[in-house]
């Protein structure tokens, strides 16, 4: 078996004109937003914020929030809202897809979905200022925290927030059109491998203390291996389902060969979207005890603290949950029925139409089960494990199923690219020309 040498492989990608120059603007883009997370915005005390990060808001909904902008947040950069009001404006039209018929029959049609997209922009406008105007009201309640606080801070902070959310967004969609993969998702990609590198040093520091034993080291390095391996397998698991198309006469009475192809369906459909929804949630009662000082609330957010055996069932019970739900959202087994009786293909044994939708509905209910039981073990394992040896940061499911999903993702892009260059050269270079092509073409 041949294996492919790695400086080969990179001289390849760099003689692919068009794939290295998407390389290179995505670096660059992705350069441009790195800078932009590190301009503070004007009237904040980034000491005071950081230490209330380090030691209150870190495992909370805005720790989860700082974690996808990569510290951003915590820094009270220019892009501190990054790219999640974005995020959240597609998941908005997403649901709404998934409710609304209109919205549905739009986002199947080339000017709908431009409509639809134009909403997304609008909609991203509109979260970033209330998430602007809600973060200069949350630093103003911080001792110390704002220089001058006041109506023109909180205007000048909604301000900058927003325009660095538009940028950000902009900057994603230059990539995804532009670039090399999707441009959202690289964003959260490089913001989390960003915030990996000071926890892995933290932790060599802790070692080096004897703060950590090195057996305690061993075991957790066995945890993130079993995990990336996990999730890696999770993230690609799919089951198919074999379709077959038979023979057909063509025009000019040409037949089009009977072919047997496969439906893959993904175990893990829903992706990372269970665990955020379900992190989102669990940390809702303490940030109502933080900012209301109910004694209810504080009792009930001391109740499920990160780590307690209560956070864990729940938190687990909300990802099994959110799973089914989301899968419900972004799969339609009518529509794959549908398309598949329109190209005159069928799942054998099974009728076409309504009865290929409940079909492919009952598979895709047994596989997200087993799926949604995994992403509960790959999000729990890491936070049972730090909690027992006492690691000083996190190596949670959440950021591994992302950094995991975009680098697949990229590298299958990749390889797409690489493999329609070779297939180019060789229709350039044979002997074999495409069907139809005149001998006198060129001439």
């Amino acid at each position: 078996m041949a294996q492919t040498n790695p400086a080969s492989a990179v001289a390849d990608i760099t003689r692919n004109t068009e794939l290295w120059d998407k390389i290179k603007f995505t670096f660059l883009c992705l350069v441009l937003y790195r800078l932009g997370s590190h301009i503070t915005a004007p009237g904040i005390d980034v000491v005071a914020l950081t230490d209330f990060f380090a030691n209150k808001g870190g495992g909370g909904l805005l720790g989860l929030y700082d974690l996808f902008v990569g510290g951003g947040l915590s820094r009270a950069t220019v892009f501190a809202l990054g790219i999640m009001p974005y995020i959240s404006a597609s998941i908005f039209i997403q649901i709404a897809g998934a409710v609304l018929p209109q919205v549905e029959k739009m986002q199947k049609d080339e000017e709908g979905r431009k409509t639809v997209n134009q909403w997304t922009r609008y909609i991203t406008i509109a979260l970033a200022v209330v998430q602007g105007w809600g973060f200069a009201l949350f630093t103003s309640s911080l001792q110390n925290a704002v220089i001058t606080p006041g109506f023109a801070f909180k205007l000048q902070m909604v301000l900058f927030l927003t325009t660095g959310a538009i940028f950000v967004m902009w900057l994603g969609e230059q990539i995804t059109e532009r670039g090399l993969g999707n441009g959202a998702s690289l964003i959260i990609f490089f913001s989390i491998v960003e915030r990996f590198w000071p926890g892995i040093l933290d932790t060599f520091k802790f070692v080096t203390t004897q703060a950590i034993g090195p057996f305690s080291l061993i075991l957790l390095g066995i945890v993130m291996v079993a995990v990336v391996a996990g999730t890696i397998a999770i993230t690609i698991a799919a089951r198919r389902i074999m379709i077959q198309i038979p023979q057909r006469t063509m025009s000019r009475g040409r037949q089009r060969e009977a072919s047997r192809n496969f439906i893959p369906l993904r175990i893990n459909t829903a992706g990372v979207m269970p665990i955020i929804f379900a992190q989102s949630v669990i940390v809702i009662p303490g940030a109502f005890a933080q900012f209301s000082g109910n004694p209810f609330m504080q009792r009930v957010a001391e109740m499920v603290q990160p780590g307690t055996w209560l956070y864990l069932l729940i938190l687990g019970v909300l990802i099994i949950f959110f799973t089914y739900f989301y899968t419900a959202i972004i799969f339609n087994p009518v529509d794959i029925a549908e398309n598949l009786k329109k190209q005159g293909g069928f799942i054998p044994g099974v009728k076409p139409g309504a009865k290929t939708a409940e079909y492919v509905d009952s598979v895709i209910s047994r596989i997200t089960l087993p799926g949604a039981f995994f992403l509960t073990f790959i999000a729990l394992l890491p936070i049972f494990i730090a909690g027992m040896i006492n690691v000083p940061f996190v190596f949670g499911g959440t950021s591994l199923l992302i950094v995991v999903g975009v680098a697949l993702d990229t590298m299958a892009q990749i390889n797409q690219h690489m493999l329609l260059r070779k297939y180019d050269g060789f229709m350039k270079k044979g002997r074999v020309r495409f069907r139809g092509q005149s001998a006198f073409a060129g001439y």
